[in-house]
């Protein structure tokens, strides 16, 4: 059993991930983790983005949420970009390597990485 003051620091060291996926900023960006996303690779995917989004001070604006399937199980792992006044992102087929190229040229950059994405379905 850990100690009460382990158990704390745990907390403390958690509590910036739940902000980020629980926040309310200008920008969501929503993962897909149903068992298709999952099995695909999408856990390493959501969690690169929540640590890349705080790693880069965007924690103020973007939030990290997870959801179940989004019907386009054959491009997992799927990730959908909401921002207020634009049209909708979807990103497919991808991996931590380019979560970390969304989080600096889209969401930092505001340039869509169109090699990730396809148009809305």
């Amino acid at each position: 059993m850990k100690s009460l003051a382990e158990l704390q620091a745990i907390r403390e060291k958690m509590q910036s991930k739940v902000i980020l996926r629980e926040g309310s900023g200008d920008v969501r960006v929503v993962v897909g983790m149903a068992t298709c996303g999952i099995a695909a690779g999408a856990r390493p995917v959501l969690n690169t983005f929540v640590e890349e989004v705080a790693k880069q001070g965007l924690s103020d604006k973007v939030t990290v949420t997870q959801t179940g399937c989004i019907g386009i199980c054959q491009f997992e792992p799927v990730v959908e970009i909401y921002e207020a006044g634009k049209e909708k992102v979807t990103y497919v087929k991808m991996t931590a390597e380019k979560a970390k190229e969304v989080v600096e040229k889209h969401l930092k950059g505001g340039k869509v990485i169109e090699d990730y994405a396809i148009k809305n379905i």
